[in-house]
């Protein structure tokens, strides 16, 4: 090669191999290296971010209305799934369905120009309750009643693990709400009346989360690796106090109230590390949450130096005004300067960012507020790990209603029962009931419903009726498998007191209660337990000892039929391992629950929590009868 020819091609090697430095170096980001502290990562992505990618991030919608257009066209940061059909994948999808959504999801998100992740989320609240075959837990009121943390942890870590085996990474839990009237129609997503116990329940958050690591900065979030989930505290802040107990209401008291009550189980919330924090529906004095920067940024972010993001509750910046959605610009300028950082939008995420981009462009909104709001929303993914590991992982399948799980929930089940009375004379005990019979009845409208068994947050939002619901084990399974074999056991759900008579039964189990509700739906002025079961409870009681057994979400009216029943425990909504209540029944474990709010005599003496100067409770808070386990009946 002549030498002009080489000098030419050594110019043009030189030139190929800068480029391919150059090429090389502009692949590396900072914010794509999990060597790189958080703080250089999160510094490094926001920069190269534009204003469309920022509130892009700030956006949460409705699976029903996502798509790989719209993540991209948009830089959708969250998805949800909300328990209703559309939303929902198709009944009793397997788990591979799910993650096979989530993951074309996550696809779409990682082929935009930057590749954030999206982060998916759905109500966890008693389990993986949206999910068929999900092993499903008590309801948080049944949950208070064992006042014992170290249960609350294994439930969180169990829901995590099933919630991860359908690929999704966030749930909308736990509710520590402090419910102070059962009137309100969330009172069974409460854990108690009494913030003490609430408070021990954020146990919950390290088992859905994991244990922050020792000497950890106080408020900042953490998710300990792919088999936990994001948390999320809620609703802040007084939902469990408004006036009537009415859903959505307004929360009348003083500061000094408002933090005595509602606020404690928040400090520990933030102390271990939850990921996120949802506002309420509800106002304090008069003020919707949704608007209340004191609580939210001045309190929340500023003292108590939470460090997650702050996201909105299902359409709540709609909510701020009345009518909804009356002035969607005002609403929205309103949520920012409260304080919100991430908006669950559900439907017209195109309405929502068009206005908003608007807002900031126009200098009502400053860029500064957007930057605190994105900042969070990129610390808890970059602490879940989203950035390395952003699918989901089909090998985890199997954690989906194991065996393991349903007898975590078979344990929480016994600890929840509340004994409220036993026998008709204290020398004549009921309970536990003999195995062994001729022939025993089982009674009442919630004796063979899963569905009212689980009650609301199961399969759809309000819950529903019957035994297709998901994999569990009704009360009258559980009855047959716990007696023995020469027991005759007749099921009737409404029997005459002829009936009950001519049939000479040693004994009878009635089971009635409430039906499923949720949210404004559930909120009652009467607390009656749902027809046919006062006619059961007379025909059967009336006419053979009996045991009735309560399937309600909060305290009901008790007091006319108390006499005429001989043992009379208090269920809640015990979800699917109905083996947890015939396993105490029965004796093989005793009673040992405790009362964590108050059961008042009539709703005319509402709202009455303990400490009160007028309290005459027909069970005061922290009552529970005991027994003692006796095998072999």
């Amino acid at each position: 090669m002549e030498v002009k020819n080489m000098k030419k091609y050594s110019v043009w090697l030189i030139m190929v191999m800068c480029c391919l430095a150059s090429m090389a170096e502009a692949k590396y980001f900072k914010y794509k290296d999990p060597k790189q502290p958080m703080g250089v990562r999160i510094k490094d992505l926001m920069k190269r971010m534009t204003l469309e990618e920022k509130i892009g991030q700030m956006t949460q919608i409705d699976r029903s209305v996502a798509s790989t257009e719209v993540m991209q066209k948009y830089f959708i940061g969250s998805i949800l799934t909300i328990p209703f059909p559309g939303s929902l994948l198709p009944e009793k999808s397997a788990p591979k369905a799910w993650i096979d959504m989530v993951n074309a999801f996550q696809n779409a998100s990682l082929l935009t120009r930057l590749g954030i992740p999206m982060i998916y989320g759905i109500d966890a609240v008693h389990g993986h309750n949206n999910v068929y075959k999900a092993t499903i837990f008590p309801h948080n009121i049944g949950l208070g009643v064992t006042r014992d943390p170290v249960l609350l942890k294994k439930i969180g870590a169990a829901t995590a693990l099933e919630v991860r085996a359908t690929g999704i990474h966030y749930t909308f839990a736990p509710c520590i709400a402090v419910c102070r009237d059962p009137r309100w129609g969330r009172s069974y997503e409460s854990y108690s009346e009494d913030p003490k116990i609430v408070k021990l329940m954020t146990e919950i958050i390290p088992g859905l989360q994991g244990d922050i690591p020792a000497g950890s900065r106080k408020g900042v979030p953490y998710v300990g690796g792919q088999k936990k989930i994001a948390a999320c505290a809620k609703h802040y802040l007084g939902d469990g106090g408004t006036l009537g107990g009415k859903d959505q209401g307004n929360t009348i008291i003083d500061a000094k109230g408002l933090f005595r009550i509602h606020m404690p189980a928040y400090y520990d919330a933030v102390i271990k590390g939850v990921s996120t924090v949802m506002v309420s529906y509800s106002s304090w004095n008069g003020v919707k949450m949704h608007t209340n920067q004191y609580l939210v940024t001045d309190f929340l972010k500023n003292t108590l130096k939470f460090r997650g993001f702050v996201i909105s509750d299902f359409q709540g910046i709609d909510r701020i005004t009345t009518p909804i959605h009356a002035n969607y610009t005002y609403s929205i300028l309103a949520g920012m300067n409260a304080g919100i950082d991430m908006f669950m939008i559900g439907f017209n995420y195109e309405e929502f960012i068009g206005r908003l981009t608007y807002l900031v462009k126009k200098q009502f909104i400053p860029m500064s507020r957007i930057d605190d709001a994105v900042k969070r929303i990129l610390r808890v993914k970059f602490t879940m790990g989203l950035f390395e590991n952003p699918f989901g992982d089909y090998s985890m399948t199997k954690y989906l209603g194991s065996q393991e799980h349903r007898d975590l929930a078979r344990e929480a089940v016994r600890k929840t029962l509340v004994l409220l009375k036993n026998g008709k004379s204290i020398k004549k005990p009921l309970l536990p009931l003999p195995k062994k019979a001729s022939k025993i009845l089982v009674a009442g409208s919630h004796a063979n419903n899963l569905g009212y068994q689980c009650g609301g947050w199961t399969s759809q939002w309000q819950g529903v009726s019957g035994n297709n619901v998901t994999a569990g084990t009704t009360i009258l399974s559980a009855v047959k498998r716990a007696i023995d074999p020469t027991t005759q056991v007749v099921y009737n759900e409404n029997p005459n007191g002829g009936f009950v008579k001519s049939n000479k039964f040693d004994y009878a189990i009635v089971v009635v209660g409430e039906k499923p509700y949720a949210e404004v739906f559930g909120d009652s002025s009467n607390l009656t337990i749902s027809e046919p079961g006062p006619s059961t409870i007379k025909s059967v009681c009336g006419s053979v000892k009996c045991v009735v057994v309560l399937i309600t979400g909060r305290p009901v009216v008790v007091q006319p039929y108390v006499n005429t029943i001989d043992a009379l425990v208090a269920a809640w909504l015990p979800g699917t391992e109905g083996q947890g209540i015939t396993d105490v029944l029965f004796g093989d474990y005793g009673f040992t629950g405790k009362l964590a709010r108050t059961w008042f005599k009539s709703v005319d003496q509402l709202p009455m929590n303990v400490g009160d100067v007028h309290y005459d409770p027909i069970y005061p808070f922290g009552f529970g009868l005991t027994t003692k386990p006796k095998k072999n009946l």
